[in-house]
C-alpha cells in the first residue's frame, strides 16, 4: 500500500503540467541575479529529492544516472 501510494505521488509530480523551476520563476517576473538564484536552489532542492527517489527504488550505476538526469531536468524545465 505504502509502495503503491509512492508511486502514485512520483507520477503526480513527474508530469508536465506541474510547474518547473524556470516557469515558477518566470511567473514570479524574477530576472537576471534573482531569477538564476531562485533557478539554482530550486534545482538544488530537486537534486535532493531525485536523489531520495533513486535510494527509495535502490537504482544504482547507469539506472541511477539516467533516472537523476530524467528527474532533475523535468523538475528545473528545460
Amino acid at each position: 500500500m505504502k509502495r503503491s501510494l509512492l508511486v502514485v505521488i512520483f507520477c503526480l509530480f513527474s508530469m508536465p503540467a506541474f510547474a518547473t523551476c524556470k516557469s515558477d520563476g518566470a511567473d514570479k517576473k524574477l530576472s537576471g541575479a534573482a531569477l538564476t538564484s531562485f533557478v539554482g536552489k530550486c534545482q538544488k532542492d530537486a537534486q535532493a529529492k531525485c536523489d531520495a527517489d533513486s535510494k527509495d527504488k535502490n537504482l544504482a550505476g547507469a539506472a541511477k544516472t539516467a533516472h537523476m538526469k530524467k528527474c532533475v531536468a523535468d523538475a528545473v524545465g528545460s
